[in-house]
């Protein structure tokens, strides 16, 4: 039952667009670091690493199509460049 639940949001992220995801990223990753014990504030740190969940899967996948494509990579790099990797902030 859980991994159905799972499986279900997955496909409706899945519909989300980047585009539109990314234009919400800066009020969650603010959100994020203003630290409380509330459900909203637990709700906004999900919601910022679908956000970076999404754009990671994505630049895979753009890399991956890319090398499929005849594009040419060292072997084992999958990610192209530093500056090309969204940025994501580890909050301990």
């Amino acid at each position: 039952m859980l991994e159905k639940a799972l499986e279900n949001i997955a496909e409706k992220i899945l519909n989300l667009d980047e585009a539109s995801l990314s234009t919400l990223w800066e009020k969650y990753r603010q959100r994020m670091e203003s630290f409380d014990t509330s459900r909203e504030w637990e709700k906004a740190v999900i919601i910022f690493f679908i956000i970076n969940a999404v754009r990671v899967k994505n630049h895979i996948f753009n890399d991956q199509v890319t090398q499929n494509q005849g594009g040419k990579k060292e072997p084992g790099k999958t990610l192209s460049t530093t500056k090309d990797i969204p940025y994501l902030k580890r909050i301990k």
